[in-house]
């Protein structure tokens, strides 16, 4: 299993959460969901857990997590790079969805996960996708894939089922992108890292 993910830096991660936050604020809510997201991939039943990484792997990086640097270019390419250097079947998600779980991972861990199926895709709220699964990692199925249009979830998995992949569906997930993303998404998982950080980010306001 992967997770493509930023360091999180300020003025790095997150750029749309400011304003109201601050770059510095940005950041520590990437590094609270990209720990979210690193333990629901540690508690999930997978032979190998990797961290693809823009930056430096700092203290927030678990053990048992391992880490190998993103490629360059753009999010179809790095995508693209991440799954590349993988053989067998792969489940990549982002650091966006602090919400996921192990269950909801789970049909894409089962072992008969791949049993009649070539790719798993879970698609996100605003059109894009939060993860992807391949049965034979193809970075032919990710470059070229527009990722910064209202329909990219659904140009992805045509690119999917036009390469004669049968495909199944994780549930849909909101990507944590606006302010107002993670509000909702903090008041649908309010026991994670994520939506304890924002709590006391919006204590700290003056009222």
């Amino acid at each position: 299993m992967l997770i493509l993910a930023k360091e999180p830096v300020p003025g790095r991660v997150k750029t749309r959460l400011t304003p109201p936050y601050t770059p510095q604020e940005a950041a520590l809510l990437a590094q609270a969901m990209l720990t979210d997201s690193l333990q629901a991939m540690l508690a999930a039943p997978a032979e190998r857990r990797v961290l693809v990484l823009d930056g430096t792997p700092g203290p927030w990086v678990p053990p048992g997590i391992e880490v190998v640097p993103q490629g360059q270019g753009r999010l179809d390419e790095r995508l693209a790079a991440a799954f590349g250097v993988c053989t067998g079947p792969v489940l990549l998600i982002g650091m966006d969805t602090p919400q996921v779980t192990p269950a909801v991972l789970a049909p894409a861990l089962a072992e008969d996960a791949w049993q009649g199926c070539d790719a798993w895709f879970g698609p996100a709220l605003d059109g894009g996708f939060w993860a992807l699964g391949l049965a034979e990692p193809d970075p032919a199925l990710l470059r070229g894939v527009p990722m910064d249009v209202p329909d990219t979830g659904a140009l992805q998995r045509q690119r999917l089922t036009e390469a004669g992949l049968t495909v199944r569906d994780l549930p849909v997930l909101r990507d944590v992108d606006t302010a107002a993303d993670a509000r909702a998404v903090a008041a649908q998982a309010p026991h994670t890292r994520f939506a304890t950080s924002l709590a006391l980010l919006i204590q700290a306001r003056p009222q």
